[in-house]
């Protein structure tokens, strides 16, 4: 048994290694060195949210992560501005920043009594050297003081102005089914005063399910238009969406004794590992309703004050097996953010031909977790579908994101003027 799990994290180690992306790959939020972890992305003070603050409001970004060691790393940042898709636009500093576009992180903590020594960073935006002047995508790139070209992590947020309003709703009366499969979202945007030449060509609008980026819809046109200032974005067969199931649940809060989806913890030296319950597939059983975070996870030690958790709660090797045979079509990843909902290396399942399972171990900090399986057709796309694991089951909770952009004629950049969150189910 000692050996099966050191084989195992040694397999996760070379798994997330092998995942490290060149500068300028791609602009993915996620770690491309394998001793950072535990990045979240949220709004200062409600770490269920969606990463968006209005622009000239008194919210911020708060962006948290580790990395594995015991010594403080020399680290600093740079703000890329990024389209409604989320590429490089090519603004200079001075057309979307007050300030300094290079700041230091240097607001840090030590790890405190724990096995697996860490440093835990934090980066408020905007602060005193950093500002925003325009809405939009906004990218955080994080590299070493000593080599600008190397990228440690990357983050992703917005910032949004008040320029229109957005109203919807998500129903399972589709136009392929009816109380079955499926989801649909319709909405209207309404423009109001905002200046927009035309309604029906000159917003993009991208809508998200949880904050998923595989499976997220990008939409150039309405269906058509109520008036002059409204966009009606309904009937459209790219807003219906599988409609999966609630996500599964996991607790590592505590070290001493297995919690909710833990069959066992033990300690093998030099780590702690958590043997999760065998998940079984969904999919052709009954829908169950569960109240969950729709794919997020919290920090969090058991034994401790919430605050503390930070530099408190230790690190666990998490071994995942789902009871699956081995498929000839898809590939099986594990989907939120505790794999910042990257389809890739990081969060794909292998066969174990001798259990019979698809396995995977994560180093993973002490907290609540949520995920799901999807089910990727192999060499054909990395949109997952949540059919072939989990079901699809139309009075499943989502929550659904808008996102609405405008890029003024003769202009740059992509606008966000408007944001708003939809659920689905109860």
């Amino acid at each position: 048994m000692r050996n099966f799990w050191i084989t195992i994290f040694s397999l996760l180690l070379v798994t997330v290694a092998a995942d490290a992306m060149e500068p300028g790959d791609d602009t993915r939020q996620g770690v491309n060195d394998p001793s950072f972890r535990s990045l979240q992305v949220t709004v200062e003070g409600d770490v269920m949210s969606i990463p968006v603050i209005t622009l000239g409001g008194r919210e911020r970004i708060e962006i948290k992560f580790d990395e594995l060691g015991d010594d403080r790393r020399y680290m600093r940042y740079e703000l890329i501005h990024c389209d409604a898709s989320w590429r490089p636009e090519g603004l200079v500093d001075s057309e979307f920043l007050t300030g300094f576009n290079e700041g230091e992180i240097d607001d840090y903590r030590y790890s405190e009594s724990t096995l697996i020594h860490y440093v835990n960073y934090r980066l408020m935006l905007p602060n005193e050297q950093v500002g925003f002047t325009v809405s939009g995508n906004y990218l955080v790139r994080v590299y070493p003081e000593n080599d600008p070209n190397e990228t440690l992590l990357q983050a992703r947020f917005s910032v949004v102005e008040a320029g229109v309003t957005v109203d919807g709703d998500v129903t399972v009366m589709t136009d392929i089914d009816v109380n079955a499969t499926h989801q649909q979202v319709n909405f209207t945007v309404d423009t109001g005063d905002y200046p927009v030449e035309d309604i029906y060509n000159d917003l993009i609008v991208v809508v998200e399910q949880d904050g998923r980026q595989d499976n997220a819809v990008r939409l150039s046109q309405p269906l058509r238009k109520g008036g002059a200032t409204v966009a009606i974005y309904e009937h459209l067969r790219n807003l219906i969406f599988d409609a999966g199931n609630e996500y599964r649940r996991f607790e590592t809060v505590s070290l001493t004794r297995p919690v909710m989806g833990v069959e066992r913890i033990e300690y093998i030296d030099p780590y702690y590992h958590a043997k999760l319950a065998v998940d079984e597939p969904r999919a052709g059983t009954m829908y169950l309703y569960d109240q969950t975070q729709n794919g997020r996870y919290l920090v969090r030690e058991s034994e401790l004050p919430i605050e503390d958790s930070d530099v408190r709660a230790d690190y666990i090797v998490t071994h995942f097996s789902l009871d699956l045979p081995e498929q000839d079509n898809y590939d099986i990843f594990i989907d939120g953010d505790l794999v910042n909902r990257r389809v890739d290396p990081t969060s794909l399942m292998t066969f174990n031909r001798a259990s019979g399972m698809y396995e995977k171990a994560l180093l993973l900090k002490q907290g609540h977790y949520n995920y799901q399986y999807i089910a990727v057709p192999r060499g054909l796309s990395t949109r997952g579908e949540t059919g072939v694991v989990e079901g699809d089951y139309a009075p499943t909770i989502h929550q659904y994101t808008i996102k609405v952009y405008h890029r003024p004629r003769g202009t740059r950049y992509d606008r966000l003027i408007g944001v708003t969150t939809v659920m689905s189910g109860r």
